[in-house]
């Protein structure tokens, strides 16, 4: 009976792979899937790789799409591309058709991309797709950074923006990013919200729906589609140009007060990590007033193999040591970089106590900014005078909500991911600690590393005409708000269809204590409301909160795009107040390291 059974699985797996091949426009892959097809039957290797690469379909995670390039729905390539942007315009036009016969004006998408292989392909597919429509096609022409893309969303009242870019994944992945904005996120989110942001919950589910009865109905048919080269832009497309590129410096370069923060003396060392941010961001802090920028040439210019970084993200360890190294060459005052799509900023300062360079932490990051707009007030005023509030997602540190606290301005703390909080009413920043950061969110309605490499320049300028390091603002925060230290801890397994496994069983048998202290309360984000906010479809998460007598916080949560569960945690100690010693904040920064030493001890033994 199972011998059966397997020749039956067998069988509908080849004939999916042959309909497969049949549709697939790319002939890379194509001959990639034929040459595997053609030894599975005699190869269980290959036969396996044809499983796993056929096993399901990619899905919105937090960050959208996002996988290796390779051939089969589990991978990005171009038949991926034109199935989800085919799904895509389905959705959008059955939307816009129940508020609008003909949709009109409504039927605009704007289309960004990177430097990475295939994101100009992609692009062009989805423009290909969206054009056949008779849709209003508006794409880049050339690469650049997300906030770009976000920020023409808005500009250009589009219903659909796409970004196709896989950020800070390594080189051989890419991903496909979807925004909605218009009269579709009007129709969506009643109160207009979520225009400009990227899609959230039900969203997310109803478009995949979508896909797969298109996939569905393509599967079925007898359509076949000859391999043929790279796709090009429709030609009725428009393209955005730089005109786009001058008006979003204009923007940022409005945030900046020459006449209270008039400081541009710094050396800044910066590197695009062989992104597409390196022109935005230099030519931005030149017209600033920052004079003395100099790249890290061997990183500067777009390259999509990444040839000095494995893993092009700021925040892994040895990514910033060509930056670092030209940090001491230059004597320099601050070290910038971006991520490859210069959606993220990390930041690293010279600590005089410990002699040498070190990197900030998104949470140090978040709180040096948020102190610094807590002084300057709101970089956009609202027009209507309303009070403003401050936002970090809930895995970020508790220390921006306690300045809030204290200087008396509204918070909110938001599931992980910035667009839920592009979501929060009269926001004036917002950050995650994943080094993602908004300065500007009336204007870019995502993480912004441009717009935020300018402002951070700012505030470490004031800070060293008055004398201080950022190492010395950190201490005064520390001394008005306590010590807040974070950490993770990071469970890896198998697959990401082992990843509920973990958060199920801490349900079944919740822990009492934690590192000897009692848990006080818990949260179960799939049940439980975040403070202040409401349970629904779209603020239910795989994720569980503990708080405990001590002070401590420890989250746990399942990755949205990695086979990891994430485990972050916070340990706090009191500091004297606003008069406290350099001495007595270092030692209750120890104890917070200690305590977080514990924590860490303790969640490892539990989870692992």
């Amino acid at each position: 009976m199972s011998e059966n059974t397997n020749v039956t699985v067998q069988d509908e797996l080849l004939s999916t792979v042959r309909r497969w091949i049949r549709l697939d426009p790319d002939p890379v892959t194509r001959r990639e899937l034929e040459s595997l097809l053609a030894r599975a039957t005699e190869s269980p290797e290959a036969a396996e790789q044809l499983d796993r690469l056929f096993a399901g379909r990619l899905a919105f995670g937090t960050a959208g799409l996002r996988a290796e390039l390779g051939p089969g729905p589990l991978r990005m390539n171009r038949l991926v591309v034109r199935q989800t942007a085919a799904g895509l315009l389905r959705y959008a036009e059955e939307k816009l058709a129940a508020v609008d016969g003909t949709a009109g004006g409504a039927r605009r998408i704007v289309i960004g991309y990177d430097a990475r292989h295939q994101s100009d392909e992609f692009a062009a597919e989805t423009a290909r797709i969206f054009a056949d429509a008779d849709w209003e096609v508006h794409i880049f022409d050339r690469p650049g950074p997300t906030p770009l893309l976000a920020r023409q969303v808005l500009v250009r009242e589009a219903s659909v923006g796409v970004m196709v870019t896989a950020s800070h994944n390594p080189p051989r992945d890419n991903g496909y990013k979807v925004y909605l904005g218009g009269t579709l996120s009007r129709l969506l989110e009643p109160h207009g919200r979520g225009a400009g942001a990227q899609i959230t919950a039900p969203v997310d589910r109803e478009i995949a729906t979508t896909i797969e009865a298109v996939v569905a109905e393509e599967f079925a048919s007898s359509t076949e589609t000859p391999p043929g080269e790279a796709p090009e832009v429709p030609s009725g497309a428009l393209a955005i140009d730089d005109d786009a590129r001058d008006s979003y410096r204009e923007e940022a370069l409005e945030l900046l007060d020459p006449e209270g923060f008039p400081h541009r003396d710094l050396t800044i060392i910066y590197t695009a990590m062989h992104g597409v941010g390196g022109e935005m961001v230099t030519e931005l802090l030149a017209k600033g007033g920052f004079s003395r920028v100099v790249p890290v040439t061997e990183q500067f210019a777009p390259d999509p193999d990444f040839p000095t970084a494995d893993f092009p993200n700021p925040e892994e360890p040895g990514a910033l040591d060509l930056g670092l190294q030209a940090a001491q060459e230059h004597d320099a005052d601050l070290l910038l970089a971006n991520d490859p799509d210069a959606d993220r900023l990390s930041a690293a300062v010279y600590d005089p106590a410990r002699t040498q360079w070190r990197q900030l932490s998104g949470d140090e990051m978040g709180a040096l900014l948020g102190a610094h707009l807590l002084r300057r007030g709101p970089l956009r005023p609202r027009e209507d005078g309303s009070p403003v509030v401050m936002a970090n997602s809930i895995v970020s540190s508790r220390l921006l909500e306690r300045l809030c606290e204290i200087r008396g301005v509204g918070h909110a703390a938001t599931l992980t991911g910035f667009k839920w909080l592009a979501r929060v009413e009269a926001m004036s920043f917002g950050y995650e600690e994943a080094i993602g950061f908004n300065v500007d969110p009336t204007m870019v309605k995502d993480k912004d590393g441009v717009s935020t490499a300018l402002i951070f320049a700012e505030l470490v300028a004031d800070l060293k005409a008055a004398g201080k390091t950022a190492i010395d603002a950190l201490d005064e925060i520390a001394a008005e708000a306590g010590v807040f230290i974070t950490g993770q801890v990071t469970i890896k397994v198998d697959d990401l269809s082992q990843l509920g496994q973990i958060t199920s069983g801490l349900r079944a048998e919740p822990p009492t204590e934690i590192a000897g202290s009692a848990v006080v309360e818990s949260l179960d984000l799939t049940k439980d409301p975040l403070p202040g906010a409401e349970v629904n479809e779209a603020t239910t998460t795989d994720a569980l909160i503990y708080l405990t007598e001590q002070g401590d916080r420890v989250i746990v949560r399942p990755s949205g795009t990695e086979p990891k569960v994430k485990c972050y945690l916070e340990a706090v100690a009191d500091t004297p107040g606003l008069d406290a010693s350099a001495d007595a904040i270092a030692e209750a920064r120890q104890r917070a390291a200690d305590r977080l030493a514990e924590l860490r001890e303790s969640m490892e033994r539990l989870l692992g």
